[in-house]
């Protein structure tokens, strides 16, 4: 009696212990969390690694007298030509500008050849480096500047351009973390079909998703880890969806082996006995293939890494340890109305992936051929996708600093509005010079500020902002003054490095993202073929599901584009996360095998088994990358798109037909080298062929 007293002990302490910790970790790291988004920074020279030209020109600026200028366009128009009027209200306005803020040299207007436009370029360096100094000031000049009765103002530039970027990222966590909250809870609602039991795992993924900020904001303090707006929201939809994952497939198995075990206690400590290591190894290829962007080029992508994988740990030491002790302490009645009784058999109910398994693998050849040629045909959509995209079509609704962009590249078509940025050694500078004026499409070099050994040149080119003309300008003042020990950076010079480092980090990064991830899966399958299988069916999604962004993203959406870096982070999440459901149809699979089922039979229990629970998981976990193809930016409009195509694809076509045909024609030779590859064929009894199929609900 004693003995069970103990253990009956045990069973209620141990939860309250587990609450109890967390409840405590969530009161130390709350005011961590607050901070995260404080940390972020979303300067296109903050994405750029620390060798780009357009990166040491970013730092020398930094050195110049007054720090870090702030570089806007005033931009006065009237159709049909500007009336004296207009031009006095201009200098008026000018004026005031000029007296309220220190601004660097006298602003000189430059009108339009058909004088329908006025501009004024503007620079300061009061606000220098802070973010909200800056913000304050392009807000204060939009204050100042304003048009009316015919007469339209703009105030455009870098710096309204940051700023109009900056106002995007300042409402992107909380508008991210509420839309998927949403979503999940729709989801939730109505796989489970329960008034209680899907507050649980979205109470635990919010804890989560709280500590994965705490943890990010660390490795900034730390470490200096990079944390973009970008990172920084693909790491809230990693936690919602990941995590949203890991307790689907938990509660499932909870809920089967709460009709075997009397105590929940029990039932719990069974499931997660079942169930851990798919989940464990599941998280771990997330983590290893977000850390292989350490090795990228570009700050944003390298410090993606290390933020995703807190995200994707958080989620899952939550859903391992707090989900668990919360369901036991509310015990059977979470479930209700749908609560599984002890001894009670399921609801015996035709399975639909039974069904769809059963029809691939009549004619499994057919099968495989029919959806390896489909996939093919999609990923030749990748040919339509357009080349990088600008900055003045980033924004899926334009803001003032595009629009400004666009007026002045239509009227003012002989010479470009932004200029290029170099930067001399100041004894030099006048050498510098010549080579710039020298340089064919220049149209106009202007000398700037000089200080700690270097002077500031204004190069304005002939060609209009990120065009191929303009690229090639660059690309020869780049020639001709390097031998002079300068720089070439400005926003134009920026996008050029970033696309540079993008094609540089996909050559280094993907391979090593398919063999960490290729290790993971050998050790939890020993053996060396499926996780070949495994592998080329995600790379194959990857491929038809970028191939389906190029028949939309500009045919249907409008978009101007591609972000540089959409091929490389779509590949790391689909090919990570797509494992994941690999890892749970196989390890299953792999189950079945050892019990000394048939290949067939291994095959289609594990589909009939798992194929509920992966097809909920993939379902949430597209609507949760889904969400971003609501935000305002077109890059994670881009990103979110084809990473949930991908999910779905992977879900609904791969795992259900491809792989399972493919296992079926395989044979044991699936588990080639290991010992199952070997084993003799037997017949299993059809209870132990033929479980019940999971119940998700």
């Amino acid at each position: 009696m004693g003995a069970v007293r103990t253990r009956t002990g045990r069973r209620r302490a141990v939860p309250w212990a587990v609450v109890g910790l967390w409840l405590a970790a969530l009161v130390l790291v709350g005011p961590l969390a607050g901070k995260f988004a404080d940390i972020q920074q979303n300067r296109a020279v903050d994405y750029l690694p620390d060798s780009a030209d357009s990166t040491q020109v970013a730092r020398i600026q930094d050195e110049l007298p007054g720090g870090e200028a702030t570089d806007l366009v005033l931009v006065y128009h009237r159709d049909g030509g500007l009336t004296d009027a207009d031009r006095r209200t201009a200098d008026e306005q000018i004026a005031e500008v000029s007296g309220a803020y220190d601004l660097t040299g006298e602003p000189r207007g430059i009108l339009s050849k058909d004088g329908s436009t006025l501009m004024y370029p503007v620079t300061s360096t009061q606000p220098g480096q802070d973010e909200e100094a800056r913000d304050a000031f392009v807000d204060g000049v939009r204050d100042i500047a304003s048009g009316g009765g015919g007469l339209s103002v703009e105030v455009g530039g870098p710096g309204a351009l940051n700023t109009d970027m900056n106002k995007v990222f300042e409402t992107l966590d909380a508008t991210l973390l509420l839309a998927t909250l949403g979503v999940v809870t729709v989801l939730l609602v109505l796989i489970y079909r329960s008034p209680f039991l899907w507050l649980v795992p979205l109470a635990v993924a919010g804890v989560a998703a709280a500590v994965a900020m705490a943890a990010g904001y660390g490795l900034h303090e730390l470490f200096d880890v990079t944390v973009t707006g970008q990172s920084g929201g693909v790491m809230t939809v990693l936690v919602l969806g990941a995590g949203t994952d890991y307790a689907l497939l938990l509660i499932s198995r909870y809920r089967e082996e709460l009709r075997r075990h009397e105590r929940p206690y029990d039932a719990m400590r069974t499931a997660l006995r079942g169930c851990g290591p798919a989940i464990l190894a599941s998280s771990g290829t997330v983590a290893a293939g977000l850390l292989c962007l350490l090795a990228a080029d570009l700050n944003s992508s390298s410090g993606m890494g290390p933020v995703g994988m807190v995200g994707v740990l958080a989620a899952l030491v939550a859903m391992t340890t707090l989900l668990p002790a919360v369901l036991v302490l509310l015990g059977r009645r979470v479930f209700w109305p749908l609560i599984p009784a002890f001894g009670s058999e399921p609801k015996a109910r035709r399975s639909l992936f039974a069904a769809m398994g059963t029809s691939a693998t009549r004619r499994p050849v057919t099968v495989l051929v029919t959806g390896g040629v489909l996939l093919g045909a999609l990923a030749l959509g990748t040919l339509n996708l357009s080349g990088s995209i600008k900055q003045e079509d980033s924004f899926t609704e334009r803001p003032e600093s595009i629009t400004a962009m666009q007026t002045l590249a239509r009227e003012y078509p002989e010479r470009s509005s932004r200029p290029v940025t170099v930067i001399a050694p100041r004894e030099r500078a006048e050498a510098v010079g010549e080579r710039a004026r020298a340089t064919d499409g220049v149209a106009e070099v202007v000398p700037g500020r000089s200080g700690a050994g270097w002077t500031e040149l204004a190069v304005f080119t002939t060609a209009a902002p990120e065009t191929p003309a303009e690229t090639r300008t660059i690309e020869a003042l780049r020639a001709g003054i390097d031998p002079e020990g300068a720089y070439v950076g400005g926003p134009s010079a920026q996008q050029i490095d970033l696309s540079a480092s993008e094609a540089r980090d996909r050559k280094v990064i993907v391979p090593l993202v398919l063999g960490a991830v290729f290790v993971i899966l050998v050790g939890l399958l020993r053996s060396l073929v499926a996780p070949l299988l495994l592998l080329a069916a995600v790379v194959a999604v990857w491929g038809a599901a970028l191939g389906i962004g190029g028949l939309v993203f500009e045919p249907v959406f409008g978009f101007g584009g591609t972000d540089p870096g959409l091929g490389l982070l779509s590949f790391v999440f689909l090919v990570a996360l797509g494992v994941d459901y690999g890892i749970f149809l196989m390890h299953r699979m792999r189950e079945e095998s050892v019990r000394g089922a048939e290949p067939e039979a291994a095959a289609l229990t594990a589909l009939r088994t798992t194929g509920g629970v992966i097809a909920s998981a993939g379902v949430v976990l597209a609507a949760t990358f889904a969400v971003l193809t609501t935000l305002p930016m077109v890059g994670l409009v881009e990103l979110g798109f084809v990473i949930a195509v991908g999910v779905l694809l992977d879900t609904f076509l791969v795992r259900t037909y491809l792989v399972t045909t493919a296992s079926v024609l395989l044979k044991r030779r699936m588990w080639w080298p290991g010992g199952l590859s070997r084993a003799p064929e037997r017949t299993v009894p059809q209870k132990e062929q033929e479980p019940v199929a999971a119940d998700v609900r």
